[in-house]
């Protein structure tokens, strides 16, 4: 075999392993960790029963899994919404403002809804999922937006503070009132409302934070 045809098949090992995970955590979504069957999966993926066990042993194991990859694809999704932090322009109520609707978008979408609802729905067979599924998204964000924080911070662009903590609160902001309209998550909350849910979290946030009068 040549180093080519090696990195192919690695490279489509890789692939079905990730249409596995994609279709395990659609499955489970769809019929809870109880009534998902592995061959159901299989079908979702287009690949064998067989395949599905050579590459993730048995159903727990693809529970897991699908679960720590969706929280990662959830995890990209902030990092990047975060990341139009690194460069606000000069309006920085406006960059804020965005980014929080974006968070706000990924946080209501259905795989973050999924990822959730199968999370808490299955704490007592699986309680350590809990924080393996945090550590990778609202952790892992909170600590993204705190160093964003800290530079304009720095900068002179907020006042000085305790970025986690800052961090924190804005989460809370955005967070918490978009919960109860979307009835934790049972109702979906439209484009302009999300967009309310952001803009008043901001503001708030920067009566607290804004930079300090010259």
């Amino acid at each position: 075999m040549t180093a080519s045809a090696g990195r192919k098949g690695a490279r489509g090992r890789i692939d079905k392993r990730q249409a596995i995970l994609d279709a395990a955590f659609t499955v489970f979504a769809r019929r809870g960790y109880s009534q998902a069957c592995v061959q159901e999966i299989a079908e979702e993926a287009g690949v064998a029963k067989p395949t599905v066990y050579n590459h993730l042993s048995d159903k727990e194991t693809l529970f897991r899994h699908a679960l720590e990859a969706a929280a990662e694809a959830v995890s990209a999704d902030n990092l990047a919404s975060v990341e139009r932090l690194r460069d606000p322009g000069d309006d920085l109520r406006a960059a804020l403002e965005d980014v929080a609707y974006r968070m706000l978008r990924v946080c209501c979408d259905e795989r973050s809804r999924a990822l959730r609802w199968l999370t808490y729905a299955q704490v007592a067979r699986f309680p350590d999922m809990i924080e393996v599924v945090q550590s990778r998204t609202s952790s892992r964000l909170a600590e993204a937006l705190a160093d964003r924080l800290a530079r304009l911070s720095l900068a002179g662009r907020l006042r000085r503070c305790d970025p986690a903590q800052a961090a924190g609160h804005l989460l809370a902001l955005l967070t918490g009132p978009m919960e109860a309209r979307s009835l934790l998550g049972t109702r979906k909350v439209s484009a302009a409302e999300t967009r309310t849910v952001a803009n008043a979290a901001v503001d708030t946030f920067l009566r607290a934070y804004g930079p300090e009068p010259r």
